[in-house]
């Protein structure tokens, strides 16, 4: 686990760390001595990591610095905080309950910062969201996305339709409205009614006002398998839409998904690797787990049935002459995923159960089954539905950073960090331990803006975790998924311990991270 350096390069690493140069700083308020230390970006070596405030002060091998405190890291990582691109964690961090805003899964994870306002669902009063920091404080370091479909069910509603000249004309301003606001960029859910009502021109239009302003755009693809356009087509949107929307896209939780496009990563990843080459800025993320998390509805219903909101939905389950087209639709969204007994319902009556359970308990078929869950509610549901092969090929790819999805009641909340390192690093070694933490950590903070996060060296803010090599790993399963992940000892956020000796301190020092627009570009 160690590696020697050479005396030149020690020289030069202790010098490139110090606060001033040439200048060893004469006190820390908290010392990291002796770990395997990953700085993000660089090869790792054996040595310290000195703090004093909010912000790493010194980095190198033996840094003979006085302390206030000194941990141990002997056989232990030290590696840059986490950062999580993906995930569906407001809930947690705007909660009443202080503990919960602590947001424990993530921190007994070694994440320190993630982003909110995913797959189009983001606010459009970013700058509210940001503030609360202040009044409700939280245990991690979290930006937001502005969402297409916040902004697209405000000013069209649920209705399949293009915008009027109007209307894109109020989208726009409200993407100007939350960029100004601090917003990271826009995000989209293109598979998801409204937004999947969109055509390609309106999103662009949108995206370009959030390049403008120094955005990035964020993506859940029209398509992940064969429901609409496919997943080959739903990549060139993307890459059109970085073309010509003049904007960075990335990717969210890339994968083939469903029986019908598995073992389609390596054509998918020449054709991000094409686009890379022309000089477009496009990358991805993905968590590491062989089932999606979604919902009934969106797994099963077509997207025509979803057309004007649930209310309309209803009524075309109660319509006679729509009742053949829509269960033959159904049924085939249904092979799409695997067949009734690759859907795990996660929430509500059936909590626990396959849909083929499901309807051997209702004593019917499973489309039955299915639109009879569906009238009850919309449920979270885990889908059963990729290929190791798929996920391990887009995992090696650089330009892939690790994420969550975290959502209800799916173990990647409280798993996808440590489940990456413990099978794909250690078990089935796909990744090195150097890959794996800084696309975990230095690639997501370089390219989406982070200044001063993701990488351990003088000046930059103190994000810090500390794992044990022999025990990181997810206790998260399937069956219990709220189980928190083995092996971290210390988490240190804007320089204050949040984990020490493998438990919650109590401490919240996370901070809002608000994007700044261009100078004069938001007047």
């Amino acid at each position: 686990m160690k590696t020697r350096l050479g005396i030149a390069a020690l020289a030069s690493l202790l010098l490139a760390s110090c606060a001033t140069p040439g200048v060893v700083p004469a006190e820390a308020d908290l010392l990291i001595q002796g770990g395997t230390v990953y700085p993000g970006g660089a090869e790792p070596f054996t040595g310290d990591v000195a703090i004093k405030g909010d912000r790493i002060i010194a980095v190198g091998p033996q840094l003979h610095i006085a302390a206030a405190r000194t941990i141990d890291a002997s056989g232990m990582i030290v590696a840059p905080g986490f950062i999580d691109p993906h995930t569906h964690m407001e809930g947690w961090i705007t909660a009443d309950d202080a503990s919960r805003r602590l947001v424990e899964p993530f921190l007994m994870q070694g994440v320190t910062t993630a982003f909110v306002g995913n797959d189009g669902g983001g606010r459009i009063d970013i700058g509210n969201l940001l503030a609360s920091a202040k009044t409700k404080p939280v245990g991690i370091n979290y930006g937001s996305f502005t969402g297409f479909g916040t902004i697209r069910a405000k000013v069209i509603g649920m209705d399949r339709r293009a915008p009027t000249d109007a209307e894109l004309a109020q989208e726009k301003a409200l993407v100007k409205q939350a960029m100004c606001e601090g917003a990271l960029g826009l995000s989209t859910g293109l598979f998801y009614a409204p937004q999947s009502f969109s055509k390609t021109d309106e999103v662009i239009a949108l995206s370009r006002v959030a390049g403008e302003l120094g955005g990035k755009y964020d993506s859940h693809l029209r398509d992940e398998a064969n429901y609409n356009i496919g997943l080959a087509a739903a990549v060139d949107e993307a890459i059109a839409i970085a073309r010509d929307g003049h904007i960075p896209v990335h990717i969210s939780h890339i994968k083939a998904l469903g029986v019908d496009v598995q073992g389609m990563a390596p054509a998918i990843i020449d054709r991000i690797d094409k686009a890379r080459a022309e000089g477009l800025s496009i990358t991805a993320s993905q968590y590491p787990w062989n089932a999606s998390g979604t919902s009934l509805v969106s797994s099963l219903v077509p997207l025509w049935a979803q057309d004007g909101g649930r209310t309309a939905m209803l009524a075309r389950f109660d319509d006679p002459a729509q009742q053949d087209r829509l269960r033959a639709d159904i049924k085939e969204n249904m092979r799409r995923r695997g067949g009734p007994e690759s859907l795990l319902i996660v929430q509500g009556k059936w909590r626990g159960q396959r849909l083929d359970a499901v309807a051997k308990a209702m004593n019917t078929d499973p489309v039955s089954a299915a639109i009879a869950a569906i009238r009850q509610s919309d449920a979270a549901t885990i889908s059963f539905n990729m290929a190791e092969s798929d996920i391990e090929a887009f995992m090696r790819q650089p330009w892939v950073m690790t994420d969550s999805d975290a959502s209800t009641a799916h173990p990647r909340v409280y798993g996808s960090f440590a489940r990456k390192y413990a099978v794909y690093v250690k078990e089935r070694k796909v990744l090195t331990t150097r890959e794996f933490i800084d696309r975990s950590s230095a690639t997501v903070a370089d390219w989406f803006g982070l200044a001063d996060r993701g990488h351990l060296r003088a000046g930059a803010f103190a994000d810090v975790v500390v794992f044990d090599p022999q025990t990181f790993a997810s206790r998260a399963t399937y069956e219990a998924p709220e189980q928190t992940a083995a092996g971290v000892r210390d988490v240190v956020v804007n320089g204050a311990l949040a984990v020490a000796d493998g438990k919650l301190t109590g401490t919240a020092a996370g901070r809002a991270l608000p994007h700044t627009p261009p100078a004069g570009s938001c007047q």
